[in-house]
């Protein structure tokens, strides 16, 4: 994808990868989200909002509506960035990655994520390194992994992880998983910044909200993006789409920050998950 086309425009809106590939750091989010009218709809409806990153996954089931929506916008498939899952159950990264090219409608996925590290950290990464050396992926990383885990990837390869997207919002800090990945110069990426929409109620979230004239989520997307985190957001409401998107013209103030840092009931911790699903 070629984000260099504007730089000015750009500016606070891309993050610079490791391995030298550019990711918006605000990302439309699908999981959960149906295959059909449902997905396409808020994948047209973010790409109109000028969202330009598009996260799904092999198990949310809903790939060809991504695809779908993408072919149907405007908006040149070089400028917009896909994220995909490889599903650890489906054993050969390789293979899952072509199936979900077809299913996409694309010629190369922007980023290739180990979902979760099921079998042992390090079991999918040769795969998922011959996934970036045949040219169906232009970067691989991984999700749900905890420091260890990508100590254990990055000991193991020969190409680190450029991002591990993790559950990440003012109650999942998780500060030091944050410094291990800085340390490594891996990009965090969070998933369910809103909490699932669980925190967009809180009392602090919503007096901060106030405070800065800007709706809660938009307050929880902010924080992520000064904690240098990109932020992966789920809507299927296309008011909400668009207000998640208003996020690059205010700033949080350092006491803003300190407060929402303070709803962090992980203890600072450098785990991905409190209870693993696999």
């Amino acid at each position: 994808m070629d984000m260099n086309v504007n730089a000015a425009a750009n500016a606070g809106t891309v993050r610079l990868l490791a391995d030298g590939n550019e990711v918006p750091v605000l990302g439309l989010g699908v999981w959960q989200v149906p295959d059909g009218p449902a997905c396409v709809n808020a994948v047209r409806w973010a790409l109109d909002a000028g969202y330009r990153h598009i996260d799904t996954a092999q198990a949310y089931g809903n790939e060809e509506s991504v695809g779908r929506a993408l072919r149907d916008s405007s908006v040149p498939r070089n400028e917009v960035f896909v994220t995909t899952k490889f599903h650890p159950g489906g054993h050969d990264p390789v293979a899952q990655a072509e199936q979900s090219l077809r299913r996409l409608g694309l010629e190369q996925i922007d980023l290739y994520l180990v979902h979760w590290p099921q079998g042992g950290p390090t079991l999918a990464w040769t795969g998922m390194e011959r996934v970036l050396d045949r040219g169906l992926a232009r970067s691989i990383g991984v999700s749900n992994f905890s420091a260890a885990d990508l100590e254990a990837v990055i000991a193991a390869g020969s190409v680190p992880p450029a991002v591990n997207q993790v559950l990440f919002n003012p109650r999942h800090l998780r500060r030091a998983l944050l410094d291990a990945c800085g340390r490594h110069d891996v990009a965090v990426e969070a998933y369910s910044p809103l909490g699932t929409g669980r925190y967009v109620g809180n009392r602090i979230v919503a007096k901060i909200a106030h405070r800065t004239g800007r709706t809660p989520a938009q307050v929880l997307l902010r924080w992520c993006l000064q904690h240098g985190v990109i932020a992966v957001a789920k809507s299927t409401h296309r008011d909400r789409i668009q207000e998640n998107a208003q996020i690059f013209d205010f700033t949080l103030s350092a006491d803003d920050m300190t407060e929402l840092d303070g709803m962090d009931k992980t203890g600072g911790t450098d785990r991905a998950l409190e209870d693993k699903w696999w």
